[in-house]
């Protein structure tokens, strides 16, 4: 991955993760590995895990973020956050997977969209 893209990126999720923070998330992990992909952050909202997919774009020239994410995506979350869950028994109870979409335009501040139970888990 280009330099410039990582950076962007890891900017968006810092920023996604601030984010939830002001509405009272706590966040427990960054970019968490698994064997089916990166799982952005996890969170937590009360008694809820909450995995949470940061897609960041500074044009839409190819659609708005959230858009990015494809069938095949949605999987690989899925199957990420399962694996997460099955390696950390600790964490019982509810769980859904959120979505963070931030567009970054030239001299505009960021718009924010927060999806909340955007897969069913």
């Amino acid at each position: 991955m280009p330099r410039q893209k990582q950076t962007f990126g890891s900017w968006g999720e810092r920023t996604a993760a601030k984010f939830l923070e002001k509405l009272g998330y706590v966040i427990l992990e960054h970019k968490v590995r698994t064997e089916y992909g990166e799982i952005d952050l996890i969170a937590r909202q009360e008694a809820t895990i909450v995995f949470v997919e940061v897609k960041t774009r500074s044009s839409t020239e190819f659609g708005y973020p959230e858009e990015s994410i494809t069938p095949t995506k949605q999987q690989h979350m899925q199957d990420a956050a399962q694996d997460y869950l099955q390696t950390h028994s600790e964490w019982e109870g509810e769980w859904r997977m959120d979505v963070v979409s931030i567009r970054r335009l030239k001299n505009q501040p960021p718009e924010i969209t927060h999806i909340e139970n955007a897969l069913s888990g």
